[in-house]
């Protein structure tokens, strides 16, 4: 047989082994590092996208758009203190620190926020006059490190989140590498100016339940009782973690999903460990009901969440509120296509830039270079993201108002299906077309 006349078979790449995964491997091999990176998960995961709702029709008899009013406003932390946060829409700011972030993207969260009636959270490393200054409710972190902890900052927060966890990396602390450890920096953290830092992965003067009750009742002494006390964590196991927070005496309950986003981490962290957002809620939710809590001790969730539809979805699975991070940067300008050549010269594109741990951001978000973040005008930026969540709140709202609902609160998995078994299993609604509910044996 003429071999030169036999046609040839294409080269096939593996599914395992694709480019992107040869390419870990090699700079593995190189270097013997593992890889840093921040921003969220990058793999596809079952995701609120899986879920439409239900609008109305015969059946169900929608609101009028411009003339029946649909609410969107929320209160925070009415369970215990006396001084609970009254917040306009559904979505808050999720904490990142200053040290993460520059001093002037810290002041457009506060700005952007404040513009429309929401809260603001502060993240490692403390709290810093331009964000306290220009937020209107403002959430103090109590993370692990305790870096930048200060009582009296304590007292001038609007609320506290104690954080156990978060969705990109729970069950492990943070990083800043030295870099972006500036000399405001390490003096708000008592570090070495220029020295990689890392924080704890759990507090150090508490081991369970027990204990984060009694450093629950510490805090609400140190306020007087006035502040709301959050417990954050990241999603791994909701129902237990949610029913302990709340026994632990916690008026609010932060659920992180895993496509959260982390100034630093090790990226095994961010694709291998915790749970998608859309598998997390309804746990997270079951636990409050079966203690009798629901709406009383309220649930924000975050992990992904980037429109109006997603919050709307989250509030229908049984959340009170949102809060969003990634999403934010993005609203400032982080990964702008404007800046295009200057993360090619970073080896990068817009839309793919995470190396946010090298404080080299030409957007001036992430970094501690002065001229860097001297590029982003807060009060601009600060217009961006306040326009951004007045979309986010009118697409809940008009979602809303085609399911017949006055309120966003009024959502609930009955308006709800699901395109994937998957999701429906999780989110614990109906497929598609059908009455079923993966795992139940009638709907």
């Amino acid at each position: 047989m003429d071999q030169t006349n036999i046609p040839r078979t294409l080269p096939r790449k593996s599914a395992t082994f694709d480019d992107y995964t040869l390419s870990e491997i090699r700079r593995a091999a190189a270097t013997g590092l593992y890889d840093i990176r921040g921003a969220g998960t990058k793999r596809k995961l079952p995701h609120l996208d899986d879920l439409l709702f239900l609008g109305a029709s015969i059946s169900r008899y929608p609101l009028e758009g411009y003339r029946e009013k649909c609410g969107t406003d929320v209160v925070l932390g009415s369970r215990f203190a006396r001084k609970p946060i009254e917040i306009k829409i559904p979505i808050t700011i999720a904490g990142m620190s200053f040290g993460s972030l520059s001093a002037q993207a810290k002041e457009a969260l506060g700005r952007g926020a404040s513009a429309m009636g929401t809260s603001t959270t502060t993240g490692d490393g403390g709290m810093t006059p331009e964000e306290r200054g220009h937020s209107s409710k403002l959430v103090y972190q109590y993370l692990p490190s305790r870096y930048g902890m200060n009582p009296d900052d304590l007292r001038k927060a609007d609320a506290i989140e104690v954080v156990v966890g978060q969705g990109a990396k729970p069950g492990g602390g943070g990083m800043l590498l030295g870099q972006k450890i500036s000399a405001r920096v390490a003096g708000m953290r008592t570090l070495p100016e220029g020295i990689d830092q890392r924080s704890a992965c759990r507090h150090p003067d508490w081991t369970g339940p027990d204990d984060l009750e009694i450093k629950i009742q510490e805090l609400r002494e140190i306020t007087d009782w006035e502040k709301p006390i959050y417990v954050k964590v990241g999603a791994a196991r909701p129902y237990y973690d949610t029913a302990l927070a709340v026994k632990a005496g916690a008026d609010v309950v932060v659920l992180d999903g895993m496509q959260g986003g982390t100034a630093a981490t090790q990226e095994v962290f961010i694709e291998h460990v915790g749970i998608p957002l859309l598998a997390a809620i309804r746990p997270a939710v079951q636990a409050l009901q079966d203690l009798g809590m629901h709406r009383k001790v309220q649930l924000i969730v975050s992990g992904g969440i980037r429109n109006g539809a997603d919050v709307a979805k989250c509030l229908a699975l049984g959340a009170d509120a949102v809060s969003i991070g990634t999403a934010a940067l993005v609203a400032l300008g982080d990964n702008d296509p404007a800046l295009a050549a200057e993360y090619a010269e970073l080896g990068t594109v817009p839309g793919a830039y995470d190396d946010w741990q090298d404080g080299r951001d030409p957007a001036g978000i992430t970094t501690q270079d002065p001229a860097l973040a001297a590029r982003l005008d807060p009060v601009k930026a600060g217009r961006r993201l306040a326009n951004y969540l007045s979309v986010m709140a009118l697409e809940a709202q008009t979602i809303a108002r085609a399911c017949g609902k006055s309120h966003v609160h009024n959502l609930e998995p009955e308006d709800l299906v699901s395109l994937t078994i998957e999701a429906a299993a999780m989110a614990k609604v109906p497929l598609a077309g059908t009455d079923w509910i993966p795992g139940r044996s009638t709907y």
